[in-house]
Order: C-alpha cells, then sequence, then structure tokens
C-alpha cells in the first residue's frame, strides 16, 4: 500500500531522478533511478521476504543477475559449477568469465562425493542449480553447504525452477539465492527480470551491490512493478502448476512413446529422496525423452495443439521446447529430450495433448 494516499495497488514511479531538499539531503531516500527506485526497492524488500534472507539486489534480468555474481569476483578465483547449469550461464563462464581469468570447474553436483572432490583443490564460489535445467538434476543443497564451508567457499543457488513456494536454500545453508524473475516470480511472459538474495551481508555482498549500482544492470520501474504485482498470486499459481506437471508426468511414464521421464517426484527418478527431502512439490518444470531421435522428438513438438512451441517458463501457457537444438555445439542435453513448462491450462486437457502428438509421431 502506498502510504502517501493509501493505494492498494502500488502506483509505477516512472522519474529518473528526483529532487533535493533545499538544503541538499535527499529526506525522501531517493536520488537516481539506477541507484534506487521506488519501484524497485519494492521488489527488493519483497524477494528478501520471501526467500528470508537479510538483502535483494535486482536486476533486469537472471543473465544479468547470474553476471554480476561473477563479476564481483577476482581474476584467478575457482567457481565450481553444477554441470547441468542454464546453457546461457554456460555461454557467459566459457566466453566471457573463463577469459577474463575465472578458474572455472564444472562438476555433477547431484553427487555429493563428486562435489567433494572437486573442491578438494579449494574454491571461492560454488553455483549448483537444484533442480538443473533441462535434465532436473538434483544436487542436497544441506551437504553442498557443508562441502561450502570446509572449503570456505560461498555457495550460490539457483532457486528459478523451484521459487521460495517449494524450495528455502537459505534456510539450508546457502548463501546466496538466484533467480531469473522472468519465470514462476513475475509469473506472466511479460516482465524481464533477476535477482540475487543474501543470506547475510558480507563483503561479497557489498561488491555485488556496488556492480548493481555503477554498472546499470538494473530493472525498469515498469518491470519491477510488473514483478511485485505477480508476487501475491506466486503460491497458488507453483502449487497448482506444479501438481498438474505431476499428474502429466505420471501420465507420460505410463506411455510407449516415452523413453524416460525426467521429473523430480517420480520415485523412478534418481534425485527423488532428495528431492522429497528439501523441496514441497516437484516444480512445474520438466523433461522427458521421446523413444526414438532427435526427430521424432520433433515431430512431437511439432504436432502439439495446446502447448505453444517456445523457450522460457513460468507463465500460464504451457510451453515445449526441444532444447538440444536452441542451445550451442557441444550441448550435453540429448537430442530425444522435450522440455516442458506446465501453465494453468486443465489438466486433462495437457494431457490429451501430448498424448496425441506421440500417437501421432
Amino acid at each position: 500500500m502506498d502510504p502517501a494516499y493509501g493505494d492498494i495497488a502500488l502506483p509505477i514511479h516512472l522519474s529518473t531522478t528526483f529532487e533535493r531538499d533545499a538544503d541538499g539531503r535527499y529526506s525522501r531516500g531517493y536520488e537516481y533511478s539506477r541507484d534506487d527506485n521506488p519501484n524497485r526497492h519494492e521488489l527488493e524488500s519483497a524477494l528478501t521476504a520471501l526467500e528470508g534472507g537479510a538483502d535483494a539486489a535486482a536486476f533486469a534480468s537472471g543473465s544479468a543477475a547470474a553476471m554480476t555474481l561473477f563479476q564481483a569476483l577476482r581474476p584467478g578465483d575457482r567457481v565450481i559449477v553444477s554441470e547441468d547449469c542454464y546453457w546461457g550461464v554456460r555461454q557467459m563462464l566459457d566466453r566471457i568469465f573463463v577469459p577474463w581469468g575465472l578458474d572455472v570447474t564444472y562438476a555433477d553436483t547431484s553427487s555429493a562425493e563428486e562435489l567433494a572432490r572437486s573442491a578438494q583443490s579449494g574454491a571461492r564460489l560454488i553455483f549448483i542449480e537444484t533442480p538443473s535445467n533441462p535434465q532436473l538434476k538434483i544436487t542436497d543443497i544441506r551437504k553442498a553447504a557443508r562441502i561450502a564451508k570446509t572449503c570456505g567457499a560461498v555457495l550460490a543457488c539457483d532457486n528459478t525452477a523451484a521459487t521460495p513456494v517449494l524450495q528455502r536454500p537459505l534456510d539450508l545453508g546457502a548463501d546466496i539465492s538466484i533467480h531469473s524473475t522472468t519465470k514462476y516470480i513475475s509469473g506472466h511472459h511479460d516482465a524481464m527480470g533477476g535477482a540475487l538474495v543474501t543470506r547475510r551481508q558480507s563483503e561479497l555482498w557489498k561488491a555485488i551491490r556496488f556492480a548493481q549500482k555503477y554498472c546499470g544492470c538494473i530493472p525498469s520501474p515498469f518491470a519491477s512493478w510488473l514483478t511485485v504485482r505477480a508476487m501475491p498470486s506466486l503460491r497458488q499459481r507453483m502449487l497448482a502448476q506444479s501438481e498438474t506437471a505431476r499428474k502429466l508426468a505420471q501420465e507420460l511414464s505410463r506411455h510407449s512413446g516415452v523413453q524416460a521421464v525426467l521429473h523430480p517426484f517420480l520415485p523412478s527418478h534418481e534425485g527423488h529422496a532428495v528431492a522429497q527431502a528439501q523441496m514441497r512439490a516437484g516444480g512445474a518444470l520438466f523433461s522427458f525423452l521421446v523413444a526414438g531421435n532427435e526427430q521424432r522428438a520433433m515431430r512431437v513438438a511439432a504436432n502439439v495443439r495446446v502447448f505453444k512451441r517456445a523457450t522460457s517458463f513460468g507463465g500460464p501457457e504451457s510451453l515445449i521446447e526441444h532444447r538440444a537444438s536452441v542451445e550451442a555445439p557441444g550441448t550435453k542435453t540429448p537430442p530425444n529430450l522435450l522440455r516442458l513448462a506446465i501453465g494453468l491450462e486443465e489438466p486433462q486437457t495437457l494431457i490429451d495433448d501430448l498424448v496425441q502428438a506421440l500417437d501421432r509421431s
């Protein structure tokens, strides 16, 4: 609520600059919108509360949030990263930050043993993504936090797919939680954004805040406003979308045209026990492997009628994507994998659509 006027819906503050007092102070708290803005302040306050953190920094995209985290490190620092992380993060590291001087090691962080072996040489940052995108691998956040503490690393967890509704990394020992707010938090396919949320104030966090202010990768007031507007419905959306995804995953697991379903709350998933221990539900993003080759997977995607063939996830419309074809050469994504982003349609409508697409392919 706006305390000045009692608005139930927050207004949008588009001004790029704010007036000084006669004595030169900024008693109303704002000077220049790159530094801070009322809409961004509301967004960061809401994200801090949602994750149970000490502070949050909002950015123009999830990639900008990740970039700022890596930028706050120093050349020569070692970073351990989930092997099945978002492809854009891997491209960013390999093509920008490795040449810049970061020492990057990719590891299967779903194996605590492999992560511990990778950390024996020390690290400044451990960057995990759980559930991972697009293969839905599960990393045990508690174990990763203990490993990070042992080697003196900061543990950052990409919590985009689960959101704080289903998983709370900071409560499980992570130091920083990362979001592409473009996805479920904004929830409508209409607002680009990203965020970092910290469990405690630190020198690294000061460096992140400094980069946010002076490098300017910030969300617009309108994008901030759209994201805050969507947040009151986040819990209901996530629970509904996750339940539909669970039903669809179960149905797909019984179809003869499906080789495997990658959904962390299916008992067949190798990370099932860990997922159940640290997540409230399995989420609304999952993948499946079509029985056959890449061409058959592409035909399945071409034959859907309700699903939209589009990238991203988190909105009310259900999306399907052949991930390997949108990732660069050398991707580790199986060629017969299709990623599903479940929206708010009726579960049976989505089940019928995928069944007919599989049967026709």
